[in-house]
């Protein structure tokens, strides 16, 4: 007999995949309770509503990529290396968790305070603004650009975030399926790596 906590997993496997696949707004607590192998009341008894369930995937998303992007930014390595390392990271992590971007904006819209509580005590706040005074003491050293640090940071989340917000229009536009998206997103990596590096120079 399977025990609680087995069911809950299972129960939050199916809700990310399902998710992944067709977005908040697109799935139903039906195909959920299919793809985790229960019947719809059972699902209901653990978790009562689809806004529910994706609020738990969202946050263990968010967890690790924050986790991630942290780790670089509080560690040793030189700092451009850290902005490599951060771009793919968060371009990975993205790939991995597509519904992410449109999720922020939603919540963005219904519910920005909760949003902003989450970042700001999330793992990643503290360190990325250290990263932002070790990119201000660059500056002064006349080793890079002298730059707005939090213009920068936005800059280069906005480079990661967009393809994945766009993806429909970019799908449609351009005529890329699964995988031509996701070999041009490796190909970003590069691109935003070079392009941010290149107008960081003195």
């Amino acid at each position: 007999m399977q025990t609680t906590n087995t069911t809950e997993q299972q129960i939050i496997e199916a809700a990310r995949k399902i998710f992944m696949q067709r977005g908040l707004s697109g799935a139903r607590m039906q195909d959920i309770a299919d793809e985790a192998g229960i019947n719809k009341a059972m699902l209901h008894y653990y978790y009562r509503s689809k806004e529910k369930l994706f609020e738990i995937v969202f946050a263990e998303a968010v967890q690790m990529l924050l986790g991630r992007v942290n780790a670089i930014f509080a560690g040793e390595m030189p700092w451009k290396e850290k902005i490599v390392a951060a771009i793919d990271n968060y371009i990975a992590s993205l790939s991995e968790n597509p519904y992410l971007p449109l999720f922020v904006l939603h919540e963005i819209n219904q519910n920005p305070e909760r949003l902003v509580q989450q970042f700001l005590h999330g793992p990643l706040f503290p360190n990325l603004r250290a990263f932002m005074m070790e990119l201000a003491q660059e500056a002064e050293k006349g080793n890079i650009r002298k730059v707005d640090p939090l213009q920068l940071m936005i800059s280069i989340i906005s480079m990661c975030v967009f393809p994945f917000a766009a993806k429909p229009l970019l799908s449609g536009v351009f005529q890329m399926d699964a995988a031509r998206f996701g070999a041009f997103m490796e190909e970003r990596k590069k691109f935003v790596s070079s392009f941010v590096l290149h107008a960081l120079e003195p």
